[in-house]
């Protein structure tokens, strides 16, 4: 009864706000433009503004990508409405600068939506060089590259042609080992499985293999285990609450997610991996690095937090996680968090950027 009337309240002040939008938008296409068609205006306002909303429900790429777009125009304008608002009725209701505030507004969405869409669908490679820093492990003088990928969000919206630019990356970096941090789809398999995306990943050959572990929207659909057997069809190593030794030369080990209430702590984790060998952990949200530290894991590898994704939720991320995006250092743990090669909602980002990350390991 509770989940019910906080759906109906939400869904309130959603169309409340969403009036608010739509009012301001409508008096200044009147003013600007003399816009009369009053009822194709509502249409198409209420289409654009249920997009994502129906999306949800027709399995549509088109509505998927257009809702998101929404929702970033959504959450912008929920900022800058007000203010706008404001200093027009302080300025006693100077129609020049509604005519001018509605351009600003109308030029910078453009900028978002063309900027927002280069970021996201051109990923860039960053790379990063770490040292082994455990005063309890010897050092084997060995080194390996890793390439570290989270955050596909295989679905309607991204599909063969992005997962393909990836392959790329990982084709012409030639790693010796991959890491993908979770949230390999985005909650349903069934456009990774219309798709035969299988196909497409089983390009990714490293030497060392593929390890995955899950992340939240993996366990959304109800097709984790789907996922997890496909994976290991395709010869990918794909690890929940499991540890793996790699070529006698370290341990890997996959936890499940923060979502999976019943999941092994760390330190239970870390009592069965080799106190000798190196340990890189793959863990998708980058909740626990302390407890990470304090058990002596050398390398933890996160994505999910996408860096905010779209300006300025890179504030709240930062607020967030310790390590919300890059590297950090505590003691002998080395954090690595992604920012994502894929996105979640808009097909935008602004403030980050679809990305691969390279990590030269030296132990």
């Amino acid at each position: 009864m509770n989940s019910t009337f906080g759906l109906i309240l939400s869904l309130a002040l959603y169309g409340a706000i969403c009036f608010y939008i739509g009012y301001n938008g409508w008096r200044w296409a009147k003013a600007a433009l003399s816009f009369k068609w009053k009822k194709t205006y509502i249409v198409l306002f209420c289409l654009l503004a249920s997009g994502y909303i129906l999306s949800i429900f027709l399995s549509s790429r088109i509505l998927q990508l257009i809702g998101g777009y929404w929702l970033v125009i959504f959450g912008y304008c929920c900022i800058a409405l007000p203010i706008i608002n404001l200093i027009y009725f302080l300025s006693k209701k100077n129609i020049k600068w509604k005519i001018y505030s509605g351009y600003t507004m109308l030029a910078i969405f453009t900028f978002v939506l063309i900027y927002g869409s280069y970021n996201a669908w051109n990923p860039v490679v960053r790379d990063y060089s770490i040292e082994l820093n455990n005063p309890d492990k010897e050092p084997q003088g060995q080194e390996l590259k890793l390439l570290i990928a989270a955050d596909l969000h295989l679905g309607e919206v991204i599909g063969e042609n992005h997962l393909q630019r990836f392959i790329d990356v990982a084709q012409q970096e030639d790693p010796d080992l991959i890491l993908l941090a979770g949230d390999i789809i985005d909650n349903s398999i069934s456009p990774y499985f219309a798709n035969n995306l299988s196909e497409t990943m089983k390009q990714l050959d490293p030497p060392l293999g593929v390890y995955a572990v899950p992340g939240n929207h993996d366990y959304y659909g109800g097709d984790l285990y789907l996922l997890r057997d496909e994976f290991k069809d395709i010869g990918f190593n794909f690890l929940m609450d499991d540890l793996e030794t790699v070529n006698d030369q370290l341990t890997i080990i996959g936890r499940s997610d923060y979502t999976d209430k019943d999941r092994q702590s760390i330190e239970e984790l870390m009592s069965q991996a080799d106190d000798s060998l190196p340990v890189i952990m793959l863990d998708h949200q980058p909740r626990e690095i302390t407890e990470a530290q304090e058990n002596g894991v050398d390398l933890i590898v996160s994505g999910h937090t996408h860096r905010g994704q779209v300006f300025p939720a890179n504030f709240i991320t930062s607020a967030i996680y310790e390590n919300d995006w890059g590297h950090l250092q505590k003691d002998q743990l080395h954090s690595i968090t992604s920012s994502g090669f894929g996105f979640w909602g808009p097909a935008l980002r602004i403030g980050s950027r679809s990305e691969v990350m390279t990590v030269t390991f030296s132990y």
